[in-house]
Formats: C-alpha cells, sequence, structure tokens
C-alpha cells in the first residue's frame, strides 16, 4: 500500500520537473518538446494548389471605336470649356 503511494508521489513529482523546465527553458527538455508554427514539412494532408488561368478577355472592333468615339468627345468638351473659362477671365481682367 505504501509502494504505490510513495510511486504515485514520485510520477507527480517527475511530472512537476518536467513541467519546470519547461518554463525555466532547459535546452535538451524545450528540443524534445518545442516545435515550429503552422503545418509540419512533410505533411501529406495539405491540399495542392490548383492554378486557375482566368479567361482572357478581348474588346471587338466596334466597341473600341465607341470608347475612342466617347473619349474624342469628352476631351473636345473640356478643351471647349477651358477656352470658354479663359476667356471670360480674360474679359473681366481687361
Amino acid at each position: 500500500m505504501n509502494s504505490s503511494i510513495i510511486e504515485a508521489i514520485d510520477k507527480q513529482i517527475a511530472e512537476l520537473q518536467h513541467a519546470r523546465a519547461i518554463l525555466v527553458g532547459a535546452p535538451d527538455v524545450l528540443a524534445q518538446v518545442k516545435r515550429g508554427r503552422g503545418r509540419p514539412k512533410g505533411s501529406k494532408s495539405a491540399p495542392k494548389p490548383v492554378a486557375v488561368k482566368p479567361n482572357k478577355r478581348t474588346l471587338s472592333e466596334d466597341g473600341r471605336a465607341r470608347i475612342s468615339a466617347a473619349l474624342k468627345k469628352r476631351h473636345a468638351a473640356k478643351k471647349k470649356a477651358a477656352k470658354k473659362a479663359s476667356a471670360t477671365t480674360e474679359e473681366q481682367a481687361g
């Protein structure tokens, strides 16, 4: 009966000494316990990434012409507004 109690106490002492060594930072114990972050190297459960190539979108000639016409119209309107603004400032100044 006494021997089982002594064995249990010895077991607890060993566990506590191990826990203390981890907390203090004993290098031999840390080498056994410490592991790196993330999934271990060589793990087979990692899913293989599949490269998805996006479809290249093309613009039709008609669409390109519409965009070009809209830009030309926009730039012409800006140029006209700038010319009108400069003419009004010259009139006010002169």
